[in-house]
């Protein structure tokens, strides 16, 4: 239902929406140089910060050389397609140091995969 928080456009609206909100509260304050304003600008970085981190675990958490490895590893034992949409949910899911110690027979980490490789496989828009 909630697909759309995993995509890159929703990451991509929320940033341009705390730049407009930064940018009129710092406009505002020009104008008026009222307090209020830079309170308004510190609690929107923070509100920011507070919620796109979550989303940037792929950025943060592994280098390119980690990336390319574990692609290399699944391109060899399945369908290329599939793979980069599993490995890409992967990467914003886990860290490296958090994969690398997941249980990989888990419970947890094989019904992540299921429902990722459904995802991937379905192709309808809901």
């Amino acid at each position: 239902m909630f697909d759309f928080l995993d995509s890159d456009w929703f990451n991509i609206a929320l940033e341009v929406i705390f730049i407009i909100l930064i940018s009129y509260d710092i406009k505002k304050y020009i104008e008026t140089k009222k307090r209020e304003y830079i309170v308004n600008i510190v609690l929107t970085i923070g509100f920011a910060v507070w919620t796109l981190y979550p989303y940037y675990n792929s950025y943060f958490g592994w280098d390119e050389k980690q990336k390319a490895e574990m692609i290399s590893i699944c391109k060899s034992d399945n369908n290329a397609s599939l793979c980069e949409c599993v490995d890409e949910k992967i990467f914003k899911e886990y860290t490296y140091d958090e994969y690398k110690v997941a249980d990989k027979n888990g419970s947890d980490f094989q019904e992540f995969i299921k429902e990722t490789k459904e995802e991937c496989a379905d192709d309808s828009w809901f």
